[in-house]
């Protein structure tokens, strides 16, 4: 159901019904790419039915999906088409293009090449906990998991979101952790980790399979190399590896958490099933990874990431 997810807080002014949330979701539902559309994105039916809901309520927990397609233009091919108009024009005029016309001459050739390009597509989880007031963003990336939440800022009016944040940085529980060679209640350490410098050689050394209780691993850490990623397993039922910017990464659902999965006879059901089984593991773990980090920190009333979106939203 998730692979890796980004924590934020939701604003304490916010809040909407499903039916409120599902009209904000329509005006902007995914459309493929037009023929000179670089990149298009919208929301799509988390169940993957065409013209299904776009929220999906489950055990009081909202699931949303956001669509991304983006057409593939080689820099080569492009580069390739800029040159050939740049030779037209030399031919014509005498003189070679500027600076300026070479640009517009570029915008020229990615316009002519799109219509002929393949495109990629690329779909993002969204889980909503109104109870909690937390927003989690199934992303590869901080980056990434951003743009989402801005097309959710975008569809939900009076939406306000900021990274959730903990009283100890993650990269610093991490080396007491493994300093000390024992992990915080209800975690075990793994055998993943990746340490990294903060000299100038930027030096990495990355464990794999390996066992991390080791007086090797303990002189790395006091030699001033930090944790950036480490493999965690919490209660023996879901592992995953947290980052040093406190992302969950990874997520793997152990054997144990599906005992009592109904199977996958009927689509919906197992939907139903997977999207409980998920959502009901997470909202006890977060919380615990929560108090591992020291707790959560609030900076105010107004979740500073709320402002930035919506410069940037103005800015588009």
């Amino acid at each position: 159901m998730f692979k890796n997810l980004t924590v934020y807080r939701i604003g304490p002014d916010w809040s909407a019904t499903v039916a409120a949330m599902e009209e904000g979701l329509a005006k902007a539902r995914f459309a493929e790419c037009g023929a000179t559309q670089a990149l298009s994105a919208g929301w799509v039916p988390p169940r993957g039915h065409a013209h299904g809901a776009l929220v999906e309520s489950v055990g009081a927990q909202l699931l949303l999906a956001l669509m991304v397609e983006h057409k593939l233009l080689p820099g080569a091919v492009v580069k390739r088409r800029t040159e050939e108009l740049a030779q037209q024009v030399e031919r014509a005029s005498g003189r070679k293009p500027g600076k300026k016309q070479t640009k517009e001459l570029k915008e020229q050739a990615v316009l002519e090449l799109l219509p002929m390009a393949f495109t990629k597509r690329a779909s993002f989880k969204v889980w909503l906990d109104p109870q909690r007031r937390l927003l989690m963003v199934d992303a590869g990336s901080a980056t990434r998991a951003s743009d989402v939440v801005m097309h959710l800022v975008k569809a939900f009016d009076g939406l306000s979101v900021a990274p959730l944040q903990t009283a100890q940085a993650a990269a610093t529980a991490m080396a007491e952790w493994l300093a000390s060679g024992e992990a915080p209640a209800t975690f075990s350490v793994d055998r993943e980790c990746e340490l990294k410098s903060d000299d100038e050689l930027k030096s990495v050394v990355r464990y794999a399979r390996h066992r991390l209780d080791t007086d090797e691993v303990r002189q790395h850490i006091t030699t001033g190399k930090r944790p950036t990623r480490l493999a965690l397993t919490w209660q023996g039922r879901v592992s995953f590896v947290l980052t040093e910017t406190g992302q969950i990464k990874k997520l793997d659902f152990l054997d144990v958490v599906f005992e009592n999965h109904p199977g996958r006879a009927d689509a919906d059901a197992a939907f139903d099933a997977d999207a409980a089984i998920a959502t009901g593991e997470l909202v006890q773990l977060i919380p615990d990874l929560v108090e591992a980090l020291g707790g959560e920190q609030r900076s105010g009333d107004t979740p500073p990431l709320a402002g930035q979106l919506e410069s940037e939203l103005k800015a588009a």
